[in-house]
């Protein structure tokens, strides 16, 4: 079966930086677009970033473009989120998501598959 396990989370200062992985097995992995998005407490889940299959095309939500950079090696099967001058705000549950369309993901906010999730932790 599909499944997309995330990893890099952690505790990390203000203004610090960390880079995501999320790994996919189960499927054709260049056939997908791939995103992530992010959960804060008592808040819906947002988007953050997305990239086509090929990696050609990338989008960012507003709150992160600048900072945030999302990348994917499809000879790895992974894709990446790394993630520069952290704020506070930007503390949440990161989730990785696939979807055979680009748009479900960027503009629907939906995908086919998710990740379980690696939480990131920025203090003040």
């Amino acid at each position: 079966q599909v499944q997309l396990v995330e990893s890099g989370g952690g505790l990390v200062q203000a203004e610090g930086s960390l880079r995501l992985s999320c790994a996919a097995s189960g499927l054709t992995f260049s056939n997908y677009a791939m995103g992530w998005f992010r959960q804060a407490p008592g808040k819906q889940r947002e988007f953050v970033a997305a990239l086509s299959r090929s990696g050609a095309l990338t989008f960012y939500a507003d709150s992160v473009k600048g900072r945030f950079t999302i990348s994917r090696q499809n000879a790895q099967n992974t894709i990446y989120l790394q993630m520069n001058s952290l704020a506070p705000e930007d503390t949440a549950v990161y989730y990785c998501a696939a979807d055979v369309s680009r748009m479900e993901i960027t503009v629907q906010g939906r995908a086919a598959y998710w990740g379980q999730g690696t939480q990131v932790t920025v203090s003040s």
